[in-house]
């Protein structure tokens, strides 16, 4: 079963992400977060964690072998699955490594419409 608790601390990083929407495209309570309608960050109805994007497979492939992550199922190879009992300041970091990766890879005038993230001094 999924934590609740998990969800919660992720709908308050998530909250404060410009363009940050969160939708159930599956049915059956998934949490995917998404920005410019692509997703970052996904909460599944039945396996506790949260699969996130990385900038590369590289990236992912170090943090599984480092034990942090895992892979995600059902996702491409630069996603990983993070624990559901994941320290607030890693869960929080990789959410905002993978909106940025997402927010990035949008069209120049999707990005230009999305005010700048707080805590972030440059867009990129």
């Amino acid at each position: 079963m999924v934590s609740d608790l998990l969800r919660q601390r992720l709908s308050a990083i998530c909250a404060e992400l410009p363009g940050a929407e969160v939708s159930d495209p599956w049915g059956g309570g998934h949490d995917a977060w998404k920005v410019g309608g692509k997703m970052f960050a996904c909460v599944g109805a039945v396996t506790p964690g949260l699969s996130l994007k990385t900038p590369d497979v590289e990236t992912a492939t170090m943090l599984i072998e480092a034990g942090v992550a895992q892979k995600a199922k059902y996702f491409h190879r630069s996603w990983v699955h993070l624990p559901d009992g994941v320290e607030e300041d890693e869960l929080r970091h990789r959410v905002l490594v993978s909106y940025d990766t997402i927010r990035a890879a949008l069209p120049k005038r999707t990005q230009a419409a999305l005010p700048p993230r707080p805590g972030r001094e440059e867009e990129r």
